[in-house]
């Protein structure tokens, strides 16, 4: 255990982030679990609404450090290309 105080107060911040970056990756998750739910219903005006809902979430995900760039992007553009590519 840390005798520091300021090695004490950097567990506490590591702490804090640490359960704040987990409900902003849950959240991402829940957002794109509901566009992938719509996929699969078939259900496309559903999936466009999920998927616009989802965006923002995921870009504030990459803002924050919480998911890293290009792996949001690859997910965007997967769930955007099997949106385009169900039947209207």
């Amino acid at each position: 255990m840390a005798n520091i105080a300021s090695a004490k107060k950097r567990i506490r911040q590591t702490k804090r982030r640490s359960e704040v970056n987990g409900r902003r990756l849950s959240t991402v998750r829940t957002f794109v679990h509901k566009v992938e739910a719509a996929i699969q219903a078939g259900k496309k005006s559903e999936a466009e609404a999920a998927f616009r809902a989802a965006q923002p979430h995921m870009m504030r995900a990459v803002g924050k450090g919480v998911m890293r760039r290009n792996t949001v992007s690859r997910k965007l553009s997967r769930l955007s290309r099997q949106i385009k590519n169900m039947a209207a």
